[in-house]
């Protein structure tokens, strides 16, 4: 299957780091993920077996609230709204939110509604403990939608509408501090009907093909800092690419530590590699800051 045609979970940015880590979460449990802007056209979810809309640090009613495609939420496609996403999902379906007359930092149990069956609960037990992130609150849920779960100061905590395939939680369960939620993103994946298609090898075979594309016929020059992600860099261009269309250039610019240059090189030269330059220009550079 060539990349751009993988199935995949999409998940939408609201302008946080929240969105990386569900991508991450889902990429390290085997689901391959990838991270899309909220005012994307619909041809981004093609392939696309399920959505997540991020948490993020505006309000819903802002004047400035990231824009959000609504047609999005015509798709046939199962949602889940975290945090931010809870509100965009329910306003998106009539409900209302607002400031909360409590908001929750920190810890908070989660109550399930033990007369409601969730499939995101799925072999989750009641109580758990969840991390809340809020000012405000859903005080209206959307259309069609029943509460799962509530914490002691959000009556709204979990909500599905099974018939749109729609679910929303005002928690982050993408965090460790919600102990439950990678088996919250996991039974997410599964109603989505997605199959593990992600692991270590795909990453290697995709990156080392993207190279062998974006390279084409040309050779390469890489300049290298004895550190971790130029070394990584240099490693897999070689992998690529071959030797013989790679040159990697370290250059000792007179503030490196003692002796660490020469490391660099016996490091290089012990891994296999006879295809780059160590150049001391230390001189040169101590000579161009001397009166500064």
């Amino acid at each position: 299957m060539r990349f751009m045609e993988r199935l995949k979970i999409v998940v939408l940015d609201f302008g946080s780091q929240y969105a990386h880590l569900i991508a991450k979460r889902f990429r390290m449990m085997g689901y391959y993920s990838e991270i899309a802007l909220p005012s994307a056209g619909l041809e981004t979810f093609k392939n696309a077996k399920g959505i997540v809309l991020s948490g993020g640090p505006s309000s819903i009613y802002d004047k400035n609230a990231p824009e959000f495609n609504s047609e999005i939420l015509k798709l046939d496609i199962p949602i889940l709204g975290l945090c931010y996403g809870h509100y965009v999902l329910q306003t998106g379906y009539n409900g209302k939110a607002q400031k909360a007359l409590v908001g929750e930092f920190g810890f908070a149990t989660l109550e399930l509604n033990q007369n409601v069956k969730c499939p995101l609960f799925e072999e989750i037990a009641s109580p758990q403990q969840v991390w809340m992130s809020h000012q405000d609150a859903v005080v209206k849920p959307g259309d069609g939608f029943e509460t799962v779960g509530s914490t002691k100061d959000c009556e709204f905590a979990a909500l599905q509408n099974l018939e749109k395939k729609r679910f929303s939680l005002q928690f982050h369960c993408e965090v460790k501090d919600t102990p439950c939620g990678n088996k919250i993103l996991e039974n997410f994946a599964k109603f989505c009907g997605m199959e593990k298609n992600w692991d270590q090898d795909t990453v290697l075979n995709h990156i080392i093909d993207s190279i062998k594309n974006q390279a084409d016929d040309k050779n390469v020059l890489l300049f290298l800092s004895g550190g971790v992600d130029s070394t990584v860099a240099f490693a897999l261009l070689n992998k690529a690419l071959g030797q013989k269309r790679v040159l990697g250039l370290h250059i000792d610019n007179g503030f490196m530590r003692k002796n660490e240059s020469k490391k660099v090189e016996e490091a290089y030269k012990n891994h296999g590699f006879s295809n780059f330059i160590v150049e001391d220009a230390s001189k040169t550079f101590l000579k161009a800051v001397e009166n500064l």
